[in-house]
């Protein structure tokens, strides 16, 4: 879960602008599909944020009840509406079974941010570097978007590797970058350049 910074609450339209007031994008990515949140998803990200590793690494309220769900969901949606960022629901393609989030935030300017975090059936599958490599790949297509980074909390091995299999490049730590639920956490910042190597591969 690479989530640090990019929590509101903390045909493809580009986020940003009058497109993104309204939330009707959806990506795909092989039998992944990414499309905005639905009211009627607060029972799954409500169990979804029951994972203990989700709430590891995520700031999020601990415990996570229905109504932070509700609450995070109309957070997401004025994402959309105010032109700040475009969070996505990742969902199976045939089901519409929730696997996990993906945010980008931004762009401002020449740099947006991206984040994502997956359930623990998603794990091991690939899940997380097809999503971002997905929402990296619209970014570039729709925006002038330059840079796009993702900050991931020390400790947070798993989430390094499936950034770095994303084709983002380590650059450091940031000390005390963020926080997480009051408490300074220090970050590992990565990032994808456009003009990099390509992030189609492996999408499908």
């Amino acid at each position: 879960m690479n989530m640090a910074r990019t929590d509101p609450k903390g045909g493809d339209t580009p986020p940003g602008g009058e497109t993104a007031r309204a939330p009707d994008t959806v990506l795909t990515a092989g039998d992944l599909r990414l499309r905005p949140w639905r009211e009627t998803d607060d029972s799954a990200l409500c169990t979804a944020c029951q994972d203990l590793e989700v709430g590891r690494w995520v700031s999020i309220p601990q415990p996570f009840s229905l109504e932070d769900a509700r609450e995070q969901i109309a957070a997401w949606a004025s994402m959309w509406q105010e032109g700040t960022g475009a969070p996505f629901a990742v969902v199976e393609a045939a089901s519409d079974r929730l696997l996990g989030a993906v945010v980008l935030v931004g762009p401002d300017g020449h740099q947006a941010t991206l984040g994502c975090w997956v359930v623990g059936e998603a794990r091991g599958r690939g899940v997380g570097r097809r999503v971002l490599r997905r929402v990296a790949r619209w970014a570039f297509e729709t925006t002038e978007v330059v840079r796009i980074d993702a900050y991931i909390m020390v400790g947070n091995e798993a989430s390094e590797r499936m950034t770095s299999r994303a084709g983002f490049q380590r650059e450091g730590v940031l000390r005390s970058w963020d926080l997480l639920r009051g408490e300074p956490v220090d970050c590992v910042v990565y990032s994808l350049l456009r003009g990099d190597q390509p992030v189609t591969e492996g999408l499908d």
